[in-house]
């Protein structure tokens, strides 16, 4: 056996020891906790739920959170890609900044703070007070999401779907996402010493920009005619998969963090007590201001002509979850408690991982790459770019005003 090969040995022993006295010593400070009360402590937590009655409003709140998520959801979508609609690009831009605050400020006010009242619940001993558990695995589902994305990259790169170097002498910069907006005229735009196309048309007007844009087609056409120096047809080709690719991990890693969060609130809603009906006018707001954070990102994905069905896929099933999630509430009513151990445990620990991939993708693949990386921003007039600035913390303001009742 090599030093190496020992050494290696050595530190998974010490890891697997570690790992087994700390959950001992959670175990031991829970099991300590109950036998100094004639109640054991995991019995203390609460074994029934407040619903109240009100059945109507209860099965009106499937209908109409059904309505107001899936509008958040699709009206992005469908602004981008039906041409009749003729709404106006600023719509879209202003729609686009709010949602990103909105997500921001879903994984601290609504994620990572519920999460962390949950997991420090007094009835669930003192093994669950002794450290941040919420915190812990926030931070720890933060870095995971940036480690797949980091080896998603990695894979595309080796197979040539990610930047080409080399031969083709081509040299990429900037970010690796594209964001943009449709109806602006940065869907096109590019370094002019690098940039040109079929038709040699280098230099194509703003207002002609828009008004194509403007009119409903989809901007990744335009993409198709860019080229670079040294870049053939195939080169194209592989930056436009690379795109996708990478925009379409972004977009469901986002949906996964919602999908989870969206759950949770639903069952809580169908069980609710007094608190029913300022949870229900909350929740309305706060599943179609979620639904347009997530429907911009899905909007201005370059999405090809054989899954132009996916951005309304996406959508619809955001739109479905919490109904879904309320209407079995509903069913299991008598018996499902949310205050009990088993429940606070399950909803602080996925709250945290949503916490923390929302958390990720709000920071880094929103506000991040949308004020530091993309043209449209980083080219445009400080109007615009303070315009987008309050359009984001106006999100996040509301979002965050919403946490005050949900």
């Amino acid at each position: 056996m090599t030093a190496a090969a020992a050494a290696s040995q050595l530190l998974v022993k010490y890891a697997s020891d570690i790992s087994t006295i700390f959950i001992r010593d959670v175990i031991t400070n829970t099991t300590a906790t109950d036998s100094d009360d004639s109640t054991a402590s995991i019995d203390a937590c609460s074994s029934d739920n407040d619903y109240d009655g009100r059945m109507g409003a209860r099965i009106s709140a499937i209908f109409v959170i059904l309505v107001a998520g899936t509008f958040g959801a699709l009206f992005p979508v469908v602004s981008s890609s039906v041409p009749r609609l003729h709404i106006p690009p600023i719509i879209f831009f202003m729609a686009k900044y709010f949602g990103s605050g909105v997500i921001v400020a879903t994984s601290l006010i609504h994620l990572l703070q519920p999460a962390n009242e949950n997991l420090t619940d007094e009835c669930l001993g003192e093994g669950w007070s002794v450290y941040p558990y919420a915190y812990g695995i926030a931070l720890g589902s933060l870095f995971g999401t940036f480690f797949v994305e980091l080896i998603s990259r990695r894979y595309l790169e080796k197979r040539g779907i990610e930047h080409t170097h080399g031969d083709t002498g081509f040299e990429a910069h900037g970010h690796s996402h594209d964001h943009t907006v449709p109806g602006t005229s940065n869907d096109i735009e590019a370094s002019p010493s690098h940039v040109h196309t079929h038709d040699n048309n280098t230099d194509p007007s703003q207002d002609d920009t828009e008004e194509k844009i403007g009119s409903g087609l989809d901007s990744s056409r335009y993409k198709e005619t860019q080229y670079y120096d040294g870049y053939t047809d195939s080169d194209a080709e592989s930056a436009k998969e690379r795109n996708l690719a990478m925009q379409l991990g972004s977009i469901f890693i986002l949906e996964f963090g919602i999908i989870f969060h969206s759950v949770f609130i639903g069952l809580s809603l169908a069980v609710s007590g007094s608190e029913f009906t300022s949870l229900y006018i909350v929740l309305v707001f706060h599943q179609m201001f979620e639904g347009l954070g997530l429907g911009t990102r899905i909007a201005v994905a370059p999405w090809p002509e054989r899954k132009k069905w996916l951005p309304w896929a996406l959508g619809i099933a955001y739109g479905f979850t919490t109904p879904i999630a309320i209407a079995i509430g509903l069913g299991v009513r008598e018996s499902y408690p949310p205050g009990s151990s088993r429940a606070l445990i399950t909803n602080g620990i996925f709250d945290a991982i949503s916490a923390g991939i929302l958390l990720y993708v709000g920071l880094v693949e929103l506000v991040g790459n949308e004020f530091m990386h993309n043209d449209e921003v980083r080219k445009g007039s400080t109007k615009m770019v303070i315009f987008a600035y309050f359009c984001m913390m106006a999100g996040a303001g509301l979002m965050a005003l919403l946490g005050r009742w949900a």
